[in-house]
């Protein structure tokens, strides 16, 4: 059950489509698992829909009605229905494979990474995945930026407590926290990052010039 989740804001900003696609894919992904943000969304979309009624109303051409019934009129009828598609995951879309086959690669100790930003054309901020390896510990850092994180596999905690599977968690310049993998699996994670790490442990603090 996820206990960690998107503030009303967020949650706002989903429903009216403002979001980047990275920021918006991790709610999404959150969204598929919690039915308690569903039902918050599901009300946020009606209130929209209410606002949108309220509007003035555009008055639509005779010419603009009449070529569009001519565009429905003259499409073909009668086709055999196509055959149900199975359904798959926003994950899986932009992935293609399991999560535990992709081509990481070992960043430091017992974390590996995967930058996924070229996956999302145009997009300023850095959208990473991320391994913490069962037991493992990251290292001790802070934030340069804002950071958005959604767990995809796996559980971590640190001060602020346990993040399971689909929870969700926004890390600010104000946060700084050292996670640890807890359960018998690697914790993966995707985030989107407004900027680089801080490393703050005595000795990693040295690496921050050489992390991107």
């Amino acid at each position: 059950m996820t206990r960690h989740h998107p503030d009303s804001l967020s949650l706002m900003e989903y429903s009216a489509g403002n979001l980047s696609e990275p920021h918006a894919l991790c709610i999404k992904l959150h969204l598929d698992k919690c039915s308690h943000c569903r039902s918050r969304v599901d009300t946020l979309d009606s209130l929209g829909a209410v606002m949108m009624e309220q509007q003035p109303k555009v008055t639509v051409s005779e010419s603009m009605f009449d070529s569009i019934l001519s565009r429905i009129d003259s499409e073909p009828s009668g086709e055999p229905a196509t055959p149900a598609i199975p359904r798959v995951s926003a994950l899986q879309k932009l992935l293609g494979e399991d999560l535990n086959s992709l081509p990481w690669k070992r960043q430091l100790g017992d974390v590996s990474v995967l930058d996924i930003t070229d996956r999302f054309p145009g997009q300023k901020e850095q959208v990473v995945l991320q391994k913490l390896a069962a037991g493992g510990k990251a290292p001790a850092h802070t934030h340069r930026g804002e950071e958005t994180t959604i767990v995809l596999q796996g559980a971590f905690a640190d001060q602020k407590g346990v993040f399971n599977q689909w929870d969700f968690v926004v890390l600010t310049d104000e946060d700084e926290h050292k996670p640890v993998a807890v359960g018998c699996e690697d914790c993966i994670t995707l985030s989107v990052l407004s900027a680089p790490v801080k490393l703050t442990g005595t000795f990693t603090r040295m690496l921050n010039p050489f992390i991107r």
